[in-house]
């Protein structure tokens, strides 16, 4: 080994984690409450403004929700992780076959990686407010100086090195930056509520009062739409299991309930505190004359919190996408590390970080968040239901793991295709919102694996008994 040679690190990646290697639940809180009080919170909530929500529809809608997903990672992915204390992806592989489960490790890695992107994207605008850079619109696609370039391959770099460094070293960086995240969301909503001459909780609801139409390009987003979208925007990590990977960790499955930490302060007190900036950004002339001429106005997260708290705010926005973007290219390099198990998890994970920076130079990730957070919770999630009617009815029924690495899995193929695509094309047709679908989604995929597996076992059984 050389000496420029990253020491090897153990991650447990196909073995479960010791009991001595587990975590208190101060880990667990301070790492979700930094994940989820992140820089995508400052995208967040101005996008739920662009789709005309209510107060109504949006206050209490985003309580419920939050709930449901606090609710979903206790009594789901904790209950699961603990028991096993394997990643996502070495237990999916026990149960699905070593060649399925590859395609899947692969197109999970991606797509958290695109999810990280969006966060690189969003500490790049807070990085480039010091040098006047131009920030992208809404309906960006594509670079739009060598600046952007320039400081989001900087941004992602560093995102990369501490993510790669592992499980220790991104838990502790949410725990030192949690905090002054949290209060920068605080104090941003603060000052923005002064700013809007917010006195009473009369005022305050005005804000949003009855809503309003949605913004060019953008849909209505009614209280069905916020509930099930803010159950479901992180629907990969509790449903969809991927928080295996990291609650295996945990000493207890009641250490789910740290969840709640970031559901609360980052999903519901940040997403409505980020709202509130990009309210007063749209009472300036610039965004009223944009929106005269049908145009949506910007949505930059560093420009919105340095306008509100000053260089506090780019330090926050910043730290935020880090945060958020840490854990989850730490949970795509497990993905690849799995499909390349001969690499170390560290160069695993500089390769997933480098797929991050690269999404993260195309704004469009960030700036279609809602919809793009709908798609991949939507694709990832019934695979979860894959490993929740296993280990919930899988025994009982005689199916499940078999040690069988090198097979391909038909039922659980199958149930994927069937459920995913049907519901997908479904939404397609009839123009149903995709967050709409997901739960049956998921559902029908557990039923029809234990269909598909259960018929498969009793036909085994009859050759055998013949």
């Amino acid at each position: 080994m050389t000496e420029n040679t990253p020491e090897p690190q153990n991650e447990f990646e196909r073995e479960p984690v010791p009991t001595s290697k587990l975590k208190s639940w101060k880990s667990f809180l301070g790492m979700y409450a930094g994940e989820h009080a992140a820089g995508t919170e400052f995208v967040i909530g101005p996008l739920f403004l662009t789709a005309g929500v209510s107060a109504f529809d949006l206050i209490i809608g985003l309580l419920i929700g939050n709930f449901l997903a606090v609710l979903s990672w206790r009594l789901l992915t904790a209950e699961i992780a603990v028991k096993h204390r394997l990643t996502l992806y070495y237990q999916l592989e026990q149960i699905c076959g070593k060649k399925l489960v590859t395609v899947y490790n692969l197109a999970n890695g991606i797509l958290f990686c695109f999810l990280a992107g969006a966060m690189v994207t969003v500490s790049a605008t807070a990085v480039g407010v010091p040098f006047d850079m131009q920030m992208p619109k809404l309906t960006d696609t594509m670079p739009n100086s060598v600046t952007w370039v320039v400081v989001v391959l900087l941004v992602g770099t560093v995102i990369s090195i501490i993510a790669a460094k592992g499980y220790d070293t991104v838990s502790k960086a949410a725990n030192w930056m949690a905090p002054f995240i949290v209060l920068a969301f605080l104090v941003a909503g603060i000052v923005a509520l002064g700013q809007l001459n917010v006195n009473s909780l009369a005022d305050f609801w005005a804000i949003w009062g009855e809503g309003s139409e949605p913004f060019p390009g953008q849909i209505k987003y009614t209280f069905w739409h916020v509930v099930l979208w803010s159950w479901f925007a992180n629907a990969a990590m509790h449903i969809g299991m991927s928080d295996l990977s990291v609650l295996r960790y945990a000493k207890s499955a009641t250490y789910g309930w740290t969840t709640a930490a970031g559901m609360y302060v980052g999903h519901y007190m940040a997403w409505i505190a980020a709202a509130l900036l990009y309210v007063v950004y749209l009472k300036s002339p610039e965004a009223q004359g944009m929106l005269d001429n049908g145009v949506a106005p910007p949505v930059a997260p560093g420009p919105l919190a340095y306008n509100a708290i000053g260089f506090f705010g780019i330090v926050a926005v910043v730290l935020a996408g880090w945060t958020t973007a840490n854990p989850t290219i730490y949970r795509a390099g497990l993905a690849f590390q799995s499909v390349l198990p001969k690499t170390t998890t560290f160069w695993v994970t500089i390769m997933a970080g480098g797929l991050a920076t690269i999404a993260g130079l195309f704004p469009a990730f960030a700036m279609k968040l809602l919809d793009f957070v709908a798609l991949y919770g939507f694709i990832l999630a019934p695979m979860g239901a894959i490993i929740v009617f296993d280990h919930f009815f899988g025994k009982r029924l005689g199916i499940g793991w078999n040690g069988e690495h090198n097979k391909f899995n038909n039922a659980v193929f199958a149930s994927w295709a069937i459920s995913a695509v049907g519901f997908y094309l479904l939404s397609v047709w009839f123009d149903i919102f995709l967050s709409f679908v997901t739960l049956p989604a998921w559902i029908l995929c557990g039923l029809l694996y234990l269909i598909f597996s259960n018929k498969t076992t009793l036909k085994k059984a009859s050759v055998h008994r013949v």
